[in-house]
C-alpha cells in the first residue's frame, strides 16, 4: 500500500484539479500533459522495455487522428468514435510494418520508422480527395468547457499507465525486457522474439493511436504536417521517455510533465516575462530576445536531453536515489 501511496496522492490532485483551478490556460496544459503521458508510456513500452528503438510515433499518432477525422467527414459520425477505432487503425499501420521491418536491429530499425512517418505523411498530403491533403481536416469541437476533455485525457492517461504497469509485470513483460538485455540469448531460451516485438509494438501503436484521436477531437483540426511531425510528435515522445527515464512506469509522466513545461517556457517567453520587462522598459533589445526565446524551445529541448545525459543517464525516476542523496545529504554512518 505504501508503494502506491505517491501515485494515490498524484491521482487525487490530478482528479480535483479542475475544481481548483478554473483558468482555460492551465487546463489545456494539463489536457497536453495527460496527453504526453499516454504517447510516452507508449514509446516507453516499444523503446524501454522491449529495446527496439521507435520514431514512428508520428505515423501512429497521425493514424488515430486521422481515423477520428475521417468518421467525421464521410460517414457523418462523432469523432469520438475515433478513441475506440484509432487505436486500431493505428494497430493496422504498425503490425504490417513491424512484421516486416523487425527483422531488422538497432539503427536499421530507427531508420525504417523514421521512413514509416514520411510515407504516411506524404499519402495523406497526396490523397486530396480523401484525408483533404494539406488543407487538412476541421470539425466542430463537442465541448466549449475543456474539463470534458481534460477528464477523458486523465482517464486515458490512468489506463495506458495501469495497462503497461500491468503487461511489464506479466510474462510479456519479461520477455520484452530478455529481448532488450540480449535478443540472441532469448531466441536461444526458446522466446518467439518476433511475435513479441510484434505484440510490443501493437500495444504501443494501439495507445498512441488513441491519443492521436483525443487530439483530433480536442484541437479540432489537423493536416499531415500537424499529427505526422517528426520534431512535434517523434521525437518529443522519445524526449519524454529520456528525460524522465526509460524502461520505468512512471518516468513517461515525469517527462511529459518536464516536457511539456519546457516547451511552454520557450514558447512564452517565460510565461510572459521578457514580453512584460520589454513593454516596461522599452527596450528593444529585450523584444527581440523574447522573440527569439519563443521560437527557441527546439534548442532548450537540446540542452535538456545533454544535462539529462551527463548528470542522470537513466532519467529523473531512474536516477532518483542520486537525486535525492543529492538534495538531502545526510553524514555517513560511522
Amino acid at each position: 500500500m505504501k508503494k502506491n501511496l505517491v501515485p494515490l496522492i498524484v491521482l487525487a490532485v490530478l482528479a480535483f484539479f479542475p475544481l481548483a483551478v478554473k483558468d482555460n490556460y492551465y487546463m489545456h496544459l494539463m489536457i497536453l500533459f495527460l496527453m504526453w503521458v499516454v504517447i510516452g508510456s507508449a514509446w516507453n513500452l516499444i523503446a524501454g522495455y522491449t529495446g527496439q528503438v521507435s520514431f514512428g510515433d508520428a505515423a501512429f499518432f497521425g493514424s488515430g487522428a486521422y481515423a477520428a477525422g475521417l468518421l467525421s467527414v464521410h460517414l457523418h459520425i462523432s469523432a469520438w468514435w475515433g478513441l475506440a477505432l484509432g487505436g486500431f487503425a493505428a494497430v493496422a499501420v504498425g503490425l504490417p510494418f513491424g512484421w516486416i521491418c523487425f527483422r531488422m536491429r538497432g539503427a536499421y530499425f530507427a531508420l525504417a520508422t523514421l521512413a514509416l512517418n514520411e510515407v504516411m505523411r506524404h499519402s495523406a498530403a497526396i490523397a486530396e480527395g480523401f484525408t483533404g491533403g494539406m488543407v487538412g481536416i476541421l470539425i466542430m469541437p463537442s465541448f466549449v468547457s475543456k474539463v470534458p476533455y481534460y477528464y477523458v485525457a486523465l482517464g486515458m492517461a490512468v489506463a495506458a499507465v495501469i495497462s503497461i504497469q500491468w503487461i511489464v509485470h506479466a510474462k510479456p513483460g519479461y520477455y520484452f525486457v530478455s529481448i532488450r538485455e540480449d535478443q540472441d540469448a532469448a531466441e536461444s531460451l526458446g522466446i518467439n522474439t518476433h511475435y513479441y516485438k510484434m505484440l510490443s509494438l501493437a500495444i504501443a501503436a494501439f495507445w498512441t493511436g488513441v491519443a492521436g484521436s483525443l487530439y483530433m477531437n480536442y484541437m479540432g483540426f489537423i493536416d499531415p504536417d500537424v499529427v505526422f511531425s517528426l520534431h512535434d510528435i517523434s521525437i518529443m515522445a522519445i524526449l519524454v521517455g529520456i528525460v524522465g527515464g526509460v524502461g520505468t512506469v512512471y518516468g513517461p509522466m515525469v517527462g511529459a510533465f518536464v516536457m511539456v513545461t519546457v516547451q511552454e517556457l520557450f514558447r512564452s517567453g517565460f510565461f510572459g516575462l521578457f514580453k512584460y520587462l520589454g513593454n516596461v522598459t522599452g527596450s528593444g533589445t529585450i523584444v527581440s530576445i523574447a522573440e527569439t526565446i519563443t521560437g527557441a524551445h527546439i534548442l532548450g529541448f537540446g540542452i535538456l536531453v545533454v544535462v539529462v545525459i551527463l548528470v542522470l543517464p537513466n532519467g529523473i525516476v531512474g536516477d532518483w536515489p542520486k537525486i535525492r542523496n543529492a538534495v538531502f545529504r545526510t553524514k555517513p554512518a560511522t
